[in-house]
């Protein structure tokens, strides 16, 4: 029985087998939906399914041809670990604001940033506007490349305020493929940038692919010379019922794996919850020759 991860209602519930209504589980709502609340019994591979909706209405096929399976990943992940209750920011802009000042650094970063500009008062479209360039540059120095990131702020907000009246709420009312398009064309938004600010600030269900997940998936195998955004976009998604808060906590989850387990050097795979995923043949797995550097870096 293949894995399909499905929501009604963002409450989520593990069943067994095919048994068309699920006995004896927890529905847990919120981020973390599925944390360490799951219960079951059985020898079977527990499905993630809604009471009352039919299969054949939600169902995520494993894609062929891949050798990954995100849902399996998914539902593995969803039990091991605690929720991960991300992006961690008071208002949706703040979400922009990060997801900008997090390009080429580290989130410790960020956030000796973002608090200079919360106790500046400039957490605000309007107040980022209004701010003058020079004094936008110390506030988030401690995030790196901060003249290119000022820049960047201030090419959102003229955009926010040009296309959509300076109104998030506006903004975040146009369609998906729409709005991604639109923040494509912004200056210093790239795909990953713009997906974090669709799913995180605007609760949109597009997939943020980093290179976390590149590097998780070229070394379980996936199939990639180089890293494909769109490519790893469209397997997520096609592996995954369509909905917002599966995407953010999956995300999420693939980024732990990769501070924690998945590192770049020195990776602890016998320690990651995703090693039953891993092919039987990799060589990251435990008893393996090592991996070379060049088969990483063709993989990753």
């Amino acid at each position: 029985m293949r894995n399909r991860i499905v929501s009604a209602n963002s409450c989520y519930y593990v069943q067994e087998g095919r048994e068309p209504f699920p006995r004896g589980l927890t529905c847990v709502r919120g981020a973390g939906y599925l944390a360490n609340t799951m219960s079951f019994a059985g020898p079977s591979t527990p499905t993630l399914v809604p009471a009352g909706v039919s299969e054949a209405l939600v169902s995520r096929q494993v894609p062929v041809g891949t050798g990954i399976d995100p849902a399996g990943y998914f539902q593995t992940l969803s039990r091991t670990l605690a929720p991960m209750r991300w992006w961690p920011a008071r208002t949706p802009f703040e979400v922009i604001v990060g997801a900008i000042l997090t390009q080429n650094t580290s989130w410790s970063n960020v956030e000796k940033a973002i608090v200079n500009l919360r106790r500046s008062g400039l957490l605000t479209p309007r107040a980022i506007d209004r701010v003058s360039t020079a004094r936008l540059e110390r506030l988030i120095q401690p995030s790196g490349y901060f003249r290119q990131k000022t820049r960047k702020l201030k090419a959102f907000v003229a955009f926010l305020r040009n296309k959509h009246g300076g109104s998030l709420a506006r903004m975040f009312r146009t369609s998906t493929l729409r709005l991604r398009e639109q923040l494509l064309s912004v200056h210093g938004i790239g795909p990953e940038t713009a997906d974090s600010i669709l799913l995180y600030a605007g609760g949109h269900a597009s997939f943020v692919v980093d290179a976390y997940t590149h590097r998780i998936l070229g070394r379980h195998g996936y199939p990639q010379r180089k890293p494909d955004y769109e490519a790893v976009q469209k397997l997520m998604e096609s592996s995954l019922a369509r909905d917002a808060k599966i995407y953010n906590e999956f995300h999420a989850q693939l980024v732990h794996v990769g501070k924690h387990w998945c590192r770049t050097r020195e990776p602890r795979c016998h320690e990651c919850p995703l090693l039953p995923h891993l092919p039987a043949d990799s060589p990251f797995r435990p008893g393996a020759t090592p991996a070379n550097e060049a088969v990483e870096e063709r993989r990753v």
